[in-house]
């Protein structure tokens, strides 16, 4: 159950709107770009009630089909979960988290100012045209990739939406007033990929799910190939790791690089490469890194995963007509699953 955000739909809306613009600057081989964007719409909602798959935690951006000769044909549709996204970072504010593992006060203070703008636009641009973006070459089979074609095709949005994040044109376009908000995406994603998304792996264990593997693969794969001109920091202080983007221009100009290079394994199938990459940047976890990062996660004492309560509605009547709904929360999360064993079990 949701219903529309009808001015962060606008957002949406100028973006798909400049769909073709975005194909057309991509900065991948021409061969694999479509020549005609078609059918690129996008909306965001206010999330209502979660149910199924998304309960009680939540994707926060969803982009349909998932047939590349459907989105090439006719094309997608996008949704971006507005209300999810504020949530998690108002969540966010006052935990510690940010305190904890940003290298700076300046990046601490571009979160809490930019956070929520930079993650809803990282998302729009990796729903309405990261997934839409690009295609595959007449003799390539969808299939091509396997078992990798997941974090591939996670990996390939995500970088068309952080390479255009710094573009001149988002501000041309008036969907963002500063390239702060950019900054700050980066921030959080190097710093996510590189360190913070390892809360929510046991110790031990290898990276397994695709949209984490894309997140290390992208940011470690940065790292390396910046190093030379220290594009990305990794540093220590107090005994703590930190990352730190020094060249935020440059650090754009090698997502783009690896855009290049991942819509070129897609568009032509080639599994050998894609594997490679994958494995290499997105699979290993540092042992070390982690075991220090899970300690400094447990002393905030706050969970590695967010979920949400389903609210209660209840209807305010006069005169028989319906003049208002009350939004309730009176359950826990194991009162409401009990509640909904009990009533609708038979579903």
């Amino acid at each position: 159950m949701n219903f529309k955000d009808e001015e962060a739909t606008k957002r949406t809306e100028i973006i798909s709107a400049n769909a073709q613009w975005f194909e057309n600057h991509s900065p991948v081989d021409p061969r694999f770009k479509k020549d005609e964007v078609k059918g690129v719409s996008a909306k965001v909602i206010t999330v209502a009630q979660l149910g199924g798959d998304c309960y009680p935690s939540t994707p926060i951006g969803i982009n349909l089909p998932n047939a590349d000769w459907i989105r090439k044909e006719h094309g997608s549709k996008s949704v971006t979960m507005e209300n999810i996204t504020y949530a998690y970072t108002q969540a966010a504010l006052g935990n510690g988290f940010l305190e904890e593992f940003c290298f700076s006060d300046e990046e601490i203070e571009l979160s809490k100012k930019h956070g929520s703008l930079a993650g809803n636009l990282h998302t729009d641009l990796h729903e309405c045209l990261g997934h839409g973006s690009g295609q595959l070459l007449p003799e390539t089979s969808p299939e091509a990739l396997k078992n990798y074609s997941s974090a591939l095709e996670e990996t390939r949005a995500d970088l068309f939406a952080l390479y255009f994040m710094m573009d001149e044109k988002m501000l041309e376009l008036n969907i963002m007033l500063t390239l702060d908000v950019a900054r700050t995406e980066y921030n959080g994603y190097i710093r996510n990929g590189l360190m913070t998304q390892l809360t929510r792996i046991e110790l031990g264990k290898n990276i397994e799910q695709s949209h984490m593997r894309n997140r290390q693969l992208i940011a470690k794969w940065c790292y390396e190939k910046g190093q030379d001109e220290n594009v990305i920091e990794v540093l220590q202080r107090d005994g703590k790791t930190f990352c730190k983007i020094n060249d935020y221009n440059k650090l754009r100009g090698l997502f783009g690089e690896l855009l290049i290079e991942v819509q070129r394994i897609k568009s032509e199938g080639d599994y050998e490469a894609g594997k490679n990459l994958v494995e290499t940047y997105g699979v290993i976890v540092e042992p070390d890194l982690h075991a220090e990062i899970m300690e400094r996660f447990k002393k905030l004492n706050i969970a590695p995963y967010g979920g949400f309560i389903n609210p209660g509605f209840k209807l305010v009547e006069q005169n028989g007509e319906i003049i208002d709904i009350q939004v309730e929360y009176s359950m826990d999360y194991t009162d409401q699953m009990l509640y909904y064993s009990e009533n609708y079990s038979f579903l």
